[in-house]
């Protein structure tokens, strides 16, 4: 598991799973749980709430204290709907497209963590087994990371704001989401992506400071190109606008 300065999780490692089993299981249940740090389990706990909190309530109320009156309800449900729309999305396909092996190559992840297959508690044989990445369940993660995947096209919407219907909105995000993301965090955060520092066979190492390439400038751009194709709100410059 690789750590950048900052203590997030950049990479997904493929880490023996802990099996969980019962009765005469007992010690090696306990040698199994040991293994994971509950230290650093409870720190990425804390870290994706806080992540989660940005979009809901700090990006709501944010972008809806930069448009008019009318518009405030349709901006803040927009980024409190995308938490559950990208959440959904993560779990389907876009966790596999970020950080599954390679295809096309390397340019994204496979389809091996489909549904979320490897990564989530499973029963196998009488055992409860955790897949693990590092010291830490590889469940969580994958949460972690989701919460980027949902923070991230949230901050396109300020670009578009009073300028996009809903349902555009949505069908914009899980594009984006699966196209422009996955393919980034792929490159960056995955073990095997060829802009991954900490990959040794990395075409063009680079180092991801808290997600800033990932996250910002990939949703600067985007929310840059999606401002010029909109152009100005209608009657901008024309009429009041409170």
């Amino acid at each position: 598991m690789s750590l950048s300065g900052t203590g997030q999780i950049f990479a997904d490692e493929a880490a023996p799973p802990h099996a969980l089993g019962s009765g005469a299981e007992a010690p090696a249940q306990e040698e199994a749980a040991a293994e994971f740090n509950n230290a650093d389990i409870a720190w990425m706990m804390v870290a994706s709430a806080l992540v989660l909190m940005m979009t809901a309530p700090g990006l709501a109320l944010f972008y809806g204290g930069l448009v008019r009156k009318k518009n405030i309800l349709g901006v803040m449900m927009q980024c409190v709907f995308l938490m559950g729309l990208m959440s959904i999305v993560w779990a389907l396909w876009g966790y596999s497209l970020a950080f599954g092996s390679d295809i096309l190559g390397g340019f994204v992840g496979g389809f091996d963590h489909i549904l979320l297959k490897g990564v989530i508690p499973s029963w196998q044989d009488g055992a409860v087994v955790i897949p693990a990445n590092g010291s830490i369940p590889k469940s969580l993660f994958m949460v972690f990371q989701m919460m980027f995947f949902i923070i991230t096209p949230a901050l396109i919407c300020g670009a578009f704001a009073e300028r996009m219907k809903f349902s555009s909105m949505v069908v914009f995000s899980v594009l984006w989401g699966t196209l422009i993301y996955c393919p980034i965090a792929h490159w960056v955060w995955s073990d095997t992506g060829w802009l991954c520092e900490w990959n040794e066979n990395a075409l063009y190492p680079a180092f991801d400071f808290a997600g800033g390439t990932v996250v910002h400038i990939s949703s600067g751009f985007s929310a840059l190109v999606c401002a010029i194709l909109l152009g100005k709100r209608l009657g901008y410059g024309q009429e009041p606008m409170p």
